[in-house]
């Protein structure tokens, strides 16, 4: 069966109706089929969480990790024999430590990354890239 990694953008892509949402819903509906297995690392949905207490409130963010809960994902933790893999990815390439979490999970599993973040573009690791919202230059 065909495995998913969804980084937070592509969460939060699905959650907030961006650009690549239908996408998104239709690998959900695959996995409701059981033709794709799709996971989430926990650090997506702290980052879920206080990036909409940010941008929104905490009620909001407790109202989308409940959505979490209903969606056919599975919420995968860090473990210690993650360790390496995830360590390598931070210290090779320049992405976050939450992006070399996230991507670690999708090497481990040996899962395709589903994501519209350009930092991901240089790892060696399969990827599904959604539509990169456009960023409008200030003024």
């Amino acid at each position: 069966m065909k495995k998913l990694v969804f980084d937070t953008s592509a969460l939060l892509a699905y959650i907030e109706n961006e650009s690549g949402a239908s996408i998104v819903e239709n690998m959900l509906l695959k996995a409701t089929e059981c033709k794709v297995e799709i996971f989430i690392s926990v650090v997506s949905l702290i980052e879920l969480f206080y990036i909409t207490v940010q941008e929104q409130s905490e009620k909001i963010a407790l109202q989308r990790i409940e959505l979490t809960k209903v969606l056919p994902i599975h919420v995968v933790g860090l473990e210690e024999t993650d360790t390496e893999t995830v360590a390598m990815l931070k210290a090779k390439y320049r992405i976050s430590f939450a992006d070399s979490c996230i991507a670690g999970l999708a090497k481990i599993k040996n899962a395709e990354l589903v994501h519209k973040d350009p930092e991901y573009e240089t790892l060696p690791i399969k990827q599904k890239k959604l539509p990169y919202n456009k960023v409008i230059p200030k003024s």
